[in-house]
């Protein structure tokens, strides 16, 4: 081979890869889309950032406050300190210049008991923020899986097409064949007529299976935040642990209550309740602060305008109505209905968790059995079109043996693809997706 013809080939290989054959889209890459453009996971995501926040500003409430103040005021008439007496009266000079002064201020306070309050908001915080995140990592989750599920009805359709364009293909070639035969008046003219009603009601499952992709593709780039009319090969691998429904399912249903997020969360937002209402009841204990400060006040008789201080504060409050304790007990109450509710959640994952493990069997089971009817189709409509051709079969025999490898096609197909969504969903059911 010349060194030319080398270089030809070498650069033509480089095209053809670069710009001739796409690559399939990977359920992976699918995630990845959806990950970035999903607006309701935005949305969990924003929710977790504000909850980071509370919690930031409620270990905040710990440090020292600084206020500074600074003020310009004008008065109608300066005023002046007068004294008089029985015997003697005084007037001083105007204590402010002209009749107009300036006043500014700093102060600092800093919380030195609170009655718990403070510790019980941080806590609250907390919870709220292990919440967030726990939801934010239970929506991932579910966008994975309804994700997968778009992802797969395409497959499905697309399969369901490639059944109706083989089912077509077969009774247009049996039309053929029974054309021929008909002029040969080797069968009957009814045997076409039945033949071409046939073609034409696999042409109409033909279209609809058509129209079903498309409406199969559209939801799918809906889920990734992609236009609706983009269509694009996927790839037909699909990523599962297979090693999950080979476990005991009662090994996943004790996975799933100790790692599902749904669970955790829900038992933080129980915490940040009954911790919202222990601080509602802290505000009914005295709260003492330190506070010092500096002023300045401009005048003309005092013998300095900047003053220092330091200081102890105390606050209490004696009678509110029953507020706070009201607040607590509603906050109480909400946390008691958190657990209980968490209680249900528990049920509820472990039932979603049996049925994701028993659909999973039985999805293999249909794919072992649906292969080998696959295989035993084939062969029949084989047979019966080699038994039409010698005169030994009828053509409802041809006609049941395409209608019956189509079934079993479809049969099969789904359920490989029943198994690879049952296996995703054991995952997710478990808090492995």
């Amino acid at each position: 081979m010349s060194f030319r013809r080398a270089v030809v080939l070498v650069l033509a290989a480089a095209v053809w890869g670069a710009g001739g054959v796409a690559a399939a889209e990977t359920l992976e890459e699918a995630w990845r889309r959806a990950m970035e453009n999903d607006h309701a996971l935005a949305a969990v995501a924003s929710e977790t950032e504000a909850a980071r926040a509370g919690e930031r500003t409620a270990r905040a409430a710990r440090w020292p406050v600084v206020q500074a103040s600074a003020g310009y005021t004008r008065l109608g008439a300066a005023p002046s300190l007068e004294v008089s007496g029985p015997d003697f009266a005084f007037r001083s000079p105007p204590i402010l210049d002209e009749d107009d002064f300036v006043s500014s201020a700093v102060q600092v306070r800093l919380p030195l008991y609170a009655g718990g309050q403070i510790t019980a908001g941080i806590a609250a915080a907390r919870s709220s923020r292990i919440a967030a995140e726990e939801m934010e990592q239970s929506s991932r989750a579910a966008l994975k899986l309804d994700v997968a599920r778009a992802y797969v009805g395409v497959l499905r359709a697309r399969r369901a097409l490639e059944a109706a364009e083989s089912s077509v293909a077969s009774l247009a070639a049996h039309v053929a064949d029974v054309e021929r035969m008909v002029e040969r008046e080797l069968v009957p003219r009814s045997d076409l007529l039945a033949a071409r009603v046939a073609l034409a009601n696999a042409e109409h499952t033909r279209v609809r299976a058509a129209n079903d992709v498309q409406i199969a593709y559209a939801a799918y780039n809906r889920r990734l935040g992609e236009p609706l009319d983009r269509n694009t090969d996927l790839d037909e691998r699909i990523p599962t642990d297979p090693s999950l429904a080979k476990q005991p399912v009662e090994a996943l249903i004790e996975r799933a209550l100790a790692s599902r997020s749904e669970l955790q969360g829900m038992a933080a937002q129980a915490e940040a309740l009954a911790f919202q209402a222990d601080a509602q009841l802290a505000t009914l204990r005295p709260r003492i602060e330190l506070t010092g400060g500096y002023n300045y006040f401009e005048n003309e008789i005092l013998d300095r305008e900047d003053f220092s201080m330091v200081g102890i504060g105390v606050t209490w409050s004696l009678f509110d109505g029953g507020q706070a304790r009201n607040r607590a007990a509603a906050l109480r109450h909400a946390a008691l209905a958190a657990r209980l509710r968490l209680n249900d959640m528990r049920s509820m994952i472990e039932l979603e968790v049996r049925q994701a493990w028993l659909d999973v069997q039985a999805a293999k089971a249909r794919v072992d059995a649906s292969r080998e009817a696959v295989a035993q189709a084939e062969e029949n409509l084989r047979t019966a079109r080699e038994l039409y051709g010698a005169d030994l079969g009828t053509n409802t025999q041809v006609l049941e043996a395409v209608s019956l490898r189509t079934s079993a096609v479809t049969n099969r197909d789904n359920a490989i693809l029943d198994e690879a969504l049952a296996q995703l969903q054991l995952a997710r059911a478990v808090g492995a997706l």
